[in-house]
Order: structure tokens, then C-alpha cells, then sequence
């Protein structure tokens, strides 16, 4: 199966320009996981997603929650960022989303990872992918040489 699987702190949602986001979290505040803006244009994002769904590929999400986070607010986490997908790529059918706990092995939560496509932030992400992994530069591109 084709897959193509997005991380989504600081690759599609830039929560890490959230002012404040570590003291948000320390504070058990999901705030920055509702008020990061998108770093890709969504709109081609959404267009090139369901047309690679469309010719077959499975799109998911595979994100962590906080590094810190209790179970309480990690449930809480995991709802700010689906109703954040909700809200910037509402347009997209997703046929997976995980939303794990921190450094929880991204590839062992994912039916596809050995076949699929990650977009991480992370280097230690993309290095234990067990498909082909890449950075965040170039996503729409990337995305546009798979037609």
C-alpha cells in the first residue's frame, strides 16, 4: 500500500512559533496546539492529498503529544490538534490518525510504514522510519512528483 503519513508540530502546523508554547505546556495548556498557523498553503495541500487518495495512496497523521503531558492532557492535546486538522484541512478524508504519546516509535504506530512516505521535523524520526522519510522543505513539491 502507498502511504503518505505527516508529523504535525513544527512540519504542517507551526507550533513552535506559538509565543510561549514550552511555558503553555509545562502549564498543561493546549493552546499552542490551537493557535499554530499553518506552514504549507493548505489549500494546495488539501487539493494534492485527496487527488493522491483519490489514485490510491493511504493519507494519514502521525503525531506525538507533549513530551511531559499527563494522560488528562494528553486526551486534550490529541483533541486540539483534530479539531486543528478539522479546521485547516477539513476538506481531506484521512484513513489513519495517531496521535501517540511522546516518543512513542513513529513507524510501530502506522499500518503502512514500511511502504509509506513520512514528512517529520524531526531527524530521529526520519531516521527510524522504516519507508522513505523526509524534511519539512519542499512538502508541496514533493507531494506534486508523486503524480
Amino acid at each position: 500500500m502507498k502511504a503518505i503519513y505527516f508529523d504535525m508540530d513544527g512540519t504542517i502546523a507551526n507550533f513552535y512559533g506559538v509565543p510561549n508554547w514550552l511555558e503553555c505546556l509545562d502549564k498543561s495548556d493546549t493552546y499552542p496546539y490551537k493557535a499554530a498557523a499553518p506552514l504549507v498553503n493548505m489549500n494546495v495541500l488539501a487539493r494534492r492529498l485527496n487527488a493522491l487518495r483519490a489514485r490510491g495512496y493511504h493519507i494519514g497523521i502521525v503525531s506525538w503529544t507533549s513530551k511531559t503531558g499527563t494522560d488528562e492532557f494528553n486526551e486534550a492535546t490529541k483533541m486540539a490538534k483534530l479539531k486543528w486538522l478539522s479546521q485547516h484541512l477539513g476538506s481531506v478524508t484521512w484513513d489513519e490518525i495517531e496521535i501517540i504519546p511522546y516518543g512513542f516509535p513513529k513507524q510501530k504506530a502506522v499500518r503502512f510504514a514500511s511502504e509509506g512516505i513520512l514528512f517529520d521535523d524531526e531527524e530521529r524520526n526520519r531516521k527510524e522510519w522504516t519507508g522513505t522519510a523526509y524534511d519539512v522543505n519542499n512538502i508541496l513539491e514533493i507531494l506534486k512528483g508523486l503524480f
